[in-house]
């Protein structure tokens, strides 16, 4: 059955630019490229982005290191993989806006689900430090936000990147409000995400990591998907459904090597358009997090969006398996 999806992406991201960098504007540019010449674009609601405020990102971030990102003059390295320009911190909240601006809409009826095309991705970044290449965590904002502002009692945060999101992770390890579920490549950065990681105190048993061996492929994520999250959101029941989307476990991603493809991705959407229909009232959002072949990245968030906006859809895998 067609569903209203909603769809947003920070025009002015290119401020956040650093030469020869993998998280690049080329990114935003190929999705929106593809989308518009290629894609479903006449059939998604466009987003008002949200205007975020200091009070947003303080939902999880200190405000230390607010001020850091606020004050970084010249283009600088805020660690050996992720840089800030004195235009990084707009770009950041620019993007958080339509992050929120998405929540929004789904939990005031205005759509069902919803993708944000953002950058600079969100899951690596700590409440106090940015790491590999994320400033503003943004899934975490958004979960608290849709709970401080919209009264949401439990959240459930997908998270499907190759590298395990250890700031969302870090952020709610020890809050049962939240569920945090990773599949990730193991062994690879940030080297956190082991199975032993399943929260603390409050939080005990809302984190589940499942981390993949090299070349695991498909089957492998649909795999933790049904056996290990499923049964686990059963029981906890959450009212909203975040996924971090990031799209390089494709094969064709430099970064890494999980042998995924465009149709896994438009599996694994299916299965969380499922999830949210039980649970969730079809209550789920999506924000991009990292993906670095252009070719793979804009096929796998089309390909995402079309099983949003129809989980019954036949998609087309451009690319293929493995080669």
């Amino acid at each position: 059955m067609k569903r209203r999806t909603a769809f947003g992406w920070n025009r002015d991201h290119v401020g956040h630019s650093s030469p020869f960098h993998p998280e690049r504007p080329d990114r935003l540019r190929s999705i929106v490229d593809r989308l518009q010449e290629d894609g479903p674009w006449a059939e998604l609601e466009l987003c008002q982005a949200a205007a975020a405020t200091r009070e947003d990102a303080l939902l999880v971030h200190t405000p230390e290191y607010l001020d850091t990102l606020e004050h970084a003059g010249g283009t600088r390295h805020l660690d050996p993989d992720t840089y800030a320009t004195p235009s990084s911190l707009d770009v950041a909240m620019a993007a958080l806006g339509y992050c929120l601006g998405i929540v929004r809409m789904v939990l005031e009826g205005e759509a069902e689900n919803g993708f944000a095309a953002i950058r600079p991705p969100g899951h690596h970044a700590t409440s106090e430090r940015a790491m590999g290449f994320c400033l503003l965590s943004n899934a975490a904002i958004m979960a608290r936000w849709a709970q401080v502002r919209f009264g949401v009692e439990r959240v459930a945060i997908v998270d499907f990147d190759v590298h395990h999101g250890n700031g969302t992770q870090d952020i709610f390890y020890e809050d049962g409000s939240v569920f945090y579920l990773s599949t990730h490549q193991a062994l690879i950065y940030p080297g956190t995400g082991l199975r032993e990681e399943t929260g603390y105190g409050p939080g005990n048993g809302t984190t589940i990591n499942v981390p993949l061996s090299r070349g695991s492929g498909d089957d492998a994520l649909l795999n933790a998907f049904r056996v290990d999250f499923e049964p686990a959101l059963e029981r906890f029941r959450p009212d909203l459904l975040i996924a971090s989307a990031g799209y390089d476990a494709h094969w064709r991603d430099p970064l890494a090597g999980l042998n995924a493809t465009v149709n896994g991705f438009a599996h694994l959407t299916r299965i969380l358009t499922e999830w949210a229909d039980r649970w969730c009232s079809r209550r789920l959002v999506a924000a991009l997090e990292g993906g670095y072949d252009l070719k793979a990245l804009s096929a796998s968030v089309q390909a995402t969006i079309l099983a949003l906006l129809d989980p019954e859809r036949e998609i087309e895998d451009p690319i293929g398996p493995p080669q």
